[in-house]
């Protein structure tokens, strides 16, 4: 298992549309990829899951990965977060290199 925290760095929080780039990113494993902010824990698999945590601005969040490709997936999952909570991105953009 792999883990690593992150912080939400986005005045809207965590909202749909960060939510469903992460969500569809982490679909793409095989490895179970999990959320965890303030004692609740989320499916990254799930846009209902991870919105259902309501993390806001300056959340801290936990991921964990575990599988195959478990570091491959959380460093991806993490990426796309990362690059979706980013002003500008709202009309899609490139991601930073992987």
């Amino acid at each position: 298992m792999v883990r690593m925290q992150v912080t939400v760095d986005c005045k809207s929080g965590l909202h749909l549309r960060p939510a469903t780039a992460m969500c569809t990113e982490a679909q793409k494993y095989e490895s179970t990829v999990r959320m965890l902010y303030e004692g609740k824990s989320a499916n990254a698999k799930s846009v209902l899951s991870v919105l259902a945590c309501g993390v806001g601005d300056g959340g801290v969040v936990e991921f964990t990965a575990e599988g195959p490709d478990e570091e491959k997936a959380l460093k991806s999952v993490v990426r796309v977060l990362l690059a979706s909570l980013k002003p500008g991105q709202e009309s899609g953009g490139t991601l930073p290199p992987a």
